[in-house]
Protein backbone atom coordinates (compact mmCIF):
# COMPACT_ATOMS: atom_id res chain seq x y z
CA UNK A 1 0.00 0.00 0.00
CA UNK A 2 1.43 3.36 -0.93
CA UNK A 3 2.01 6.15 1.53
CA UNK A 4 -0.40 8.40 -0.38
CA UNK A 5 -3.13 5.83 -0.09
CA UNK A 6 -2.60 5.73 3.71
CA UNK A 7 -2.70 9.52 3.90
CA UNK A 8 -5.86 9.58 1.78
CA UNK A 9 -7.59 6.97 4.00
CA UNK A 10 -6.66 8.89 7.16
CA UNK A 11 -7.98 12.12 5.62
CA UNK A 12 -11.27 10.47 4.65
CA UNK A 13 -11.64 9.07 8.15
CA UNK A 14 -10.97 12.49 9.66
CA UNK A 15 -13.53 14.18 7.37
CA UNK A 16 -16.19 11.55 8.03
CA UNK A 17 -15.51 11.74 11.76
CA UNK A 18 -15.73 15.54 11.77
CA UNK A 19 -18.97 15.47 9.78
CA UNK A 20 -20.34 12.79 12.11
CA UNK A 21 -19.54 14.84 15.21
CA UNK A 22 -21.16 17.90 13.69
CA UNK A 23 -24.22 15.89 12.71
CA UNK A 24 -24.52 14.16 16.08
CA UNK A 25 -24.23 17.43 18.01
CA UNK A 26 -26.93 19.26 16.05
CA UNK A 27 -30.20 20.37 17.67
CA UNK A 28 -32.21 17.91 15.55
CA UNK A 29 -30.03 15.05 16.72
CA UNK A 30 -30.40 16.14 20.36
CA UNK A 31 -34.16 16.23 19.94
CA UNK A 32 -34.10 12.73 18.48
CA UNK A 33 -31.93 11.49 21.36
CA UNK A 34 -34.37 13.02 23.83
CA UNK A 35 -37.36 11.30 22.22
CA UNK A 36 -35.56 7.97 22.05
CA UNK A 37 -34.49 8.25 25.69
CA UNK A 38 -38.06 9.05 26.74
CA UNK A 39 -39.35 6.02 24.84
CA UNK A 40 -36.73 3.77 26.44
CA UNK A 41 -37.67 5.04 29.91
CA UNK A 42 -41.37 4.37 29.23
CA UNK A 43 -40.48 0.89 28.07
CA UNK A 44 -38.37 0.35 31.19
CA UNK A 45 -41.27 1.38 33.40
CA UNK A 46 -43.55 -1.05 31.59
CA UNK A 47 -41.01 -3.84 31.96
CA UNK A 48 -40.65 -3.15 35.68
CA UNK A 49 -44.44 -3.27 36.17
CA UNK A 50 -44.57 -6.59 34.32
CA UNK A 51 -41.65 -7.90 36.38
CA UNK A 52 -43.34 -6.90 39.64
CA UNK A 53 -46.58 -8.64 38.61
CA UNK A 54 -44.68 -11.77 37.60
CA UNK A 55 -42.73 -11.77 40.87
CA UNK A 56 -45.93 -11.48 42.91
CA UNK A 57 -47.51 -14.34 40.96
CA UNK A 58 -44.44 -16.52 41.53
CA UNK A 59 -44.58 -15.78 45.25
CA UNK A 60 -48.25 -16.80 45.29
CA UNK A 61 -47.44 -20.04 43.48
CA UNK A 62 -44.63 -20.76 45.93
CA UNK A 63 -46.92 -20.15 48.92
CA UNK A 64 -49.58 -22.43 47.44
CA UNK A 65 -46.98 -25.14 46.84
CA UNK A 66 -45.83 -24.86 50.45
CA UNK A 67 -49.44 -25.27 51.64
CA UNK A 68 -49.91 -28.35 49.47
CA UNK A 69 -46.71 -29.92 50.79
CA UNK A 70 -47.65 -29.12 54.40
CA UNK A 71 -51.10 -30.72 53.98
CA UNK A 72 -49.57 -33.82 52.37
CA UNK A 73 -47.09 -34.15 55.23
CA UNK A 74 -49.90 -33.81 57.81
CA UNK A 75 -51.98 -36.43 55.99
CA UNK A 76 -49.02 -38.81 55.81
CA UNK A 77 -48.28 -38.31 59.51
CA UNK A 78 -51.93 -38.96 60.42
CA UNK A 79 -51.84 -42.20 58.37
CA UNK A 80 -48.62 -43.27 60.12
CA UNK A 81 -50.26 -42.68 63.51
CA UNK A 82 -53.38 -44.63 62.46
CA UNK A 83 -51.18 -47.51 61.22
CA UNK A 84 -49.23 -47.53 64.51
CA UNK A 85 -52.46 -47.61 66.53
CA UNK A 86 -53.74 -50.53 64.44
CA UNK A 87 -50.47 -52.41 64.96
CA UNK A 88 -50.70 -51.85 68.73
CA UNK A 89 -54.34 -53.02 68.75
CA UNK A 90 -53.45 -56.23 66.89
CA UNK A 91 -50.50 -56.86 69.20
CA UNK A 92 -52.76 -56.42 72.24
CA UNK A 93 -55.29 -58.88 70.74
CA UNK A 94 -52.53 -61.41 70.06
CA UNK A 95 -51.24 -61.01 73.60
CA UNK A 96 -54.75 -61.55 74.96
CA UNK A 97 -55.22 -64.68 72.83
CA UNK A 98 -51.81 -66.01 73.89
CA UNK A 99 -52.58 -65.32 77.56
CA UNK A 100 -55.95 -67.11 77.24
CA UNK A 101 -54.28 -70.11 75.58
CA UNK A 102 -51.64 -70.23 78.33
CA UNK A 103 -54.36 -70.03 80.98
CA UNK A 104 -56.29 -72.85 79.29
CA UNK A 105 -53.12 -74.94 79.08
CA UNK A 106 -52.35 -74.30 82.75
CA UNK A 107 -55.90 -75.23 83.72
CA UNK A 108 -55.67 -78.43 81.65
CA UNK A 109 -52.37 -79.33 83.35
CA UNK A 110 -53.91 -78.90 86.81
CA UNK A 111 -56.90 -81.05 85.99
Amino acid sequence: MSAWKNVRMITYGFLIGTAGVALLSSDDAKSAYTHITAAVKRGGTSVMKTFTTLKENCEDVGADADDINRKRAEKKRAQEIADAKETLRRAAEEDAVKAAEEADAAAADEA
